[in-house]
């Protein structure tokens, strides 16, 4: 199956016109860098959130089902966490290579 990608964050609309305003390339691709940076903390505290929980079930063993729950559910975040950072990353290189194609530097 193709893949299908949306630049929705490209062309934002006038509320007067039909046609595309100008886009400031420069300031998206800063704001997917901000967006990123933001997503690698949260892996980053999530993954210790996950270790943490992962020395509390060793440390108290009768509570240490809990504890193994709630290093899983961090695990999971850090996961998704991680793959948000990996789009974003995606997207500020789109951002930066739309603002060079437009003669932006």
């Amino acid at each position: 199956m193709a893949e299908v990608k949306h630049h929705h964050h490209l062309f934002h609309h006038k509320k007067d016109e039909g046609e595309p305003a100008e886009v400031d390339y420069a300031k998206a691709e800063k704001h997917h860098n901000h967006k990123e940076r933001l997503a690698e903390l949260g892996t980053l505290a999530a993954g210790a959130y996950a270790l943490h929980e992962k020395h509390q079930s060793k440390k108290d063993p009768k509570n240490a089902h809990k504890h193994k729950i709630k290093e899983e559910i961090a695990a999971v975040v850090a996961v998704g966490s991680g793959g948000f950072a990996f789009h974003e990353h995606h997207e500020k290189k789109a951002a930066r290579k739309e603002r060079k194609s437009h003669g932006h530097h």
